[in-house]
């Protein structure tokens, strides 16, 4: 496989804390509902110690995204070796997150958030976990762009589907679709 999980970058024990209680408030309570007042004290620190960590509430919201990023990257690739990695595999183990992260994707609140307009390490940091993930596409579908692409957006519709709409079932739908589509383009 030659995608990559996005690499953790190393904090403090205080970074830590901070990461972890951004982590919990802006997916649960959403990026514009939080302010670094509650984040600091959630953390047990100070609102100057989070601005010295991370520069501002932008580049807190960019390190929360990128560390939540790479777990998810990690959650998907860790069983590569174990497991025959296929679509069908990666639609079970996207559904197994999904039900214990229930908010939906975290880079889509965000963007939905911030967008294109907000801050740009943030907007910056969902447009490189949509890459990553069309990549990972790309190598499940054998390198055909096209089908990847069409795999990618069965995905993001599941995520939707699943969180939005309460469908228990749609990331197997969006599996038996991305095997037609396999199987259309492969004939």
């Amino acid at each position: 496989m030659g995608v990559e999980p996005w690499p953790i970058i190393p904090t403090t024990e205080v970074g830590e804390r901070i990461l972890t209680a951004a982590d919990d408030l802006f997916y649960t309570r959403g990026i514009t509902a939080v302010g670094v007042d509650l984040i600091a004290e959630e953390a047990r620190t100070t609102k100057r110690t989070l601005y010295q960590r991370f520069g501002s509430k932008d580049g807190l919201i960019e390190a929360y995204l990128r560390r939540r990023g790479s777990r998810w990257q990690q959650f998907l690739l860790d069983h590569l070796d174990a497991t025959e990695w296929t679509v069908a595999e990666f639609f079970r183990r996207a559904e197994q997150w999904t039900r214990t992260h229930r908010r939906g994707c975290a880079f889509v609140n965000a963007w939905a958030e911030v967008g294109g307009e907000g801050p740009t390490g943030a907007a910056e940091a969902v447009r490189d976990e949509k890459r990553w993930m069309r990549e990972l596409f790309v190598e499940l579908a054998g390198g055909d762009r096209v089908t990847a692409t069409a795999i990618h957006q069965l995905y993001e519709g599941a995520q939707v589907a699943a969180t939005v709409l309460g469908e228990a079932d749609a990331f197997r739908v969006a599996d038996d679709a991305a095997r037609v589509v396999m199987v259309g383009a492969a004939g």
